[in-house]
């Protein structure tokens, strides 16, 4: 490991066109999941000027069936995709809760799919694609998670906060940011540069105005990043085109799935290359990143590594994995291959099937559409949401190691 480098993430509001989709793509599968814990959803999304459009493949029980949709539910759909978009904040002439056009597209999942995955007879349920799956912990933080990628999350959450409460009432829904760190060794010593662009009311590109948004968004740096971190030397670009009034899917256009690494750990770790939003939990691209993540905040908690990678790979319409592979970075207290040990042996995991993985951590429940924003990892389990951040297998690693 280099002992003094720079590294940097960036994360994207709620408002941001792709994290739109995402969205809306999740409201689609609680939607789905709310009637059925057993519907099979894939659900993208396109959004753009004025237009909002559903494409892909569904099975759900009561809903959709034979090709027929039941009595109310396409009116249901349109009406769980403009909440999403009024819970944002989208009231703009060229993107309107109300008033966009409306698209819905989804249709039969393919029985050649449905094959392979679904049980049968003596057959478990199956993968529901091929791939590769990563999941990662690291200590720099009390969530466990690269601190280039936690602080971009926590300015644009703070700014959404305040744009909802009207505490910050010259904002506007689109923003992204992006933090840079100076690190010694794997710890985090120094901000050296933040960037913020945030959407914004008419005139908050000049003058006083100017100035009130780039203080108040300074203001957010500071409570978000600890002051130890922040210098003079700390260098900000806020708003750094210039104005940014038109914004969202009105500015450019967004798609489900094209914010994988501001969803995982914001490069700092490998990704299997496949989006989790508008994907249900036999998918193994989101309920098998959701287990290493798990497996890997788990191994950190428990005092086995300051950093810890794990990839798992699986085939479609097989229930076994085909690998698991751990990598502790050369900070782990024991070996790489007694850990991957002693995670083959919790029973619990259910041998890390997607059955298993799906009973372990009570997958097939209506808890997607937060994760869609701010990333799916480094967040608070609450009841049924967020259980992959949960650290309750510590106690059996350690027995086991």
């Amino acid at each position: 490991m280099r002992s003094n480098y720079l590294f940097t993430s960036e994360s994207v509001s709620e408002g941001h066109p792709d994290k739109v989709a995402d969205q809306i793509s999740d409201a689609i599968v609680d939607l789905f999941l709310s009637k059925d814990p057993e519907a099979r959803i894939a659900c993208e999304t396109l959004t753009t000027t004025q237009l909002v459009v559903l494409a892909g493949e569904i099975r759900c029980k009561g809903v959709y069936e034979n090709g027929q949709w039941a009595p109310g539910a396409e009116e249901e759909i349109e009406r769980a995709v403009r909440d999403t978009v009024k819970r944002i904040g989208y009231e703009q002439d060229g993107f309107h809760w109300a008033s966009f056009r409306f698209e819905n597209n989804l249709h039969a999942q393919s029985a050649h799919i449905a094959q392979g995955v679904d049980a049968s007879g003596n057959k478990d349920e199956g993968a529901g694609d091929q791939g590769i799956m990563f999941g990662y912990a690291a200590d720099d933080t009390p969530d466990l998670m690269p601190a280039t990628l936690y602080y971009s999350h926590k300015i644009l959450e703070t700014m959404a906060a305040d744009r909802h409460s009207k505490a910050a009432p010259f904002l506007e829904p689109d923003a992204k940011s992006q933090v840079t760190l100076r690190y010694e060794g794997s710890t985090p010593v120094a901000c050296t540069a933040i960037v913020v662009s945030t959407q914004h009311a008419k005139g908050y590109d000049k003058g006083e105005k100017e100035a009130e948004l780039k203080a108040y968004v300074k203001s957010v740096v500071a409570k978000v990043i600890p002051a130890e971190l922040l210098s003079d030397e700390t260098v900000y670009h806020i708003n750094p085109t210039g104005s940014f009034e038109i914004g969202g899917p009105d500015g450019d256009a967004g798609l489900t799935g094209r914010k994988i690494i501001v969803d995982t750990y914001g490069g700092a770790s490998p990704h299997g290359g496949g989006a989790f939003s508008g994907k249900d939990p036999t998918k193994v691209d989101r309920s098998a990143a959701y287990i290493t993540r798990y497996l890997a905040k788990n191994v950190v908690a428990a005092g086995l590594a300051q950093r810890c990678t794990i990839q798992i790979a699986y085939a479609i319409g097989v229930a076994e994995p085909l690998s698991l592979y751990v990598d502790t970075h050369g900070t782990g207290t024991v070996g790489d291959d007694k850990i991957e040990d002693a995670i083959k042996g919790i029973s619990e995991l259910g041998g890390l099937t997607p059955r298993g993985i799906r009973t372990h951590l009570g997958l097939n429940k209506p808890i997607y559409q937060p994760t869609a924003a701010y990333g799916h990892f480094g967040r608070k389990p609450e009841g049924d949401f967020f259980p992959w951040e949960k650290t309750d297998l510590v106690d059996k690693l350690k027995a086991a190691l």
